[in-house]
């Protein structure tokens, strides 16, 4: 099955590739011709996926999906978010991103421990977080959306040179001591947050046929 993929991430579309395996054939953006920045203006991940989705599929009229993926750390109430990809700012690169993340993380910590210091109880700084994916498929106009979601913590450094994204400050729980950037790829893509909605996108189109 022939499916357009609404990413210019080179990684992400390898990674998809590889997860769905057999049977799936997918087509970037550039193949059909699709130069323009795709708009997400959503206020949640589920909301830019869809609209990412109906606008690649209104424009080519082929079948397609999107996924709007964000990174959740406790500490930061939740945040990046949906701003998991310009964290940083527009135009700054995910080691900017990774940056600002692991510094607001210190600030959290360095302020928890002034406050002990004061004689006030605090609360260690939990460094808990989870990426999260939302996937959104139209085919022949029905859309149907698919979630996946993977639990870790963020480290204190970068470590490793696999991956893409966060994944060299994110320690999933399956891992403890390597960040996703230390792990092989088939052992990220078997547990990962995007591997699980895409293998349930994968099933629900198998069943359908």
């Amino acid at each position: 099955m022939k499916l357009v993929f609404a990413t210019g991430n080179i990684g992400k579309l390898r990674e998809a590739s590889e997860i769905l395996g057999e049977g799936f054939e997918l087509v970037s953006l550039a193949q059909v011709g699709m130069t323009e920045d795709i708009p997400e203006t959503g206020k949640t991940l589920r909301a830019n996926s869809l609209q990412k989705a109906q606008y690649l599929y209104d424009k080519v009229g082929c079948d397609c999906f999107a996924d709007d993926t964000g990174l959740e750390v406790d500490a930061l109430g939740g945040a990046p978010g949906v701003y998991t990809a310009r964290y940083a700012g527009e135009g700054k690169d995910f080691n900017a991103n990774m940056d600002k993340v692991l510094y607001e993380l210190s600030v959290c910590e360095k302020e928890a421990k002034m406050a002990e210091a004061m004689g006030l109880k605090v609360k260690p700084v939990s460094r808990r977080a989870r990426f999260k994916s939302v996937i959104t498929l139209i085919v022949n106009g029905e859309i149907k959306m698919f979630e996946g979601a993977l639990e870790g913590e963020i480290s204190r450094e970068k470590s490793g040179n696999g991956g893409f994204g966060y994944d060299p400050i994110f320690i999933a729980d399956e891992y403890p001591g390597k960040t996703l950037a230390d792990i092989t790829e088939e052992e990220k893509n078997a547990i990962s947050h995007r591997g699980k909605a895409l293998r349930a996108m994968a099933q629900w189109l198998k069943d359908r046929s």
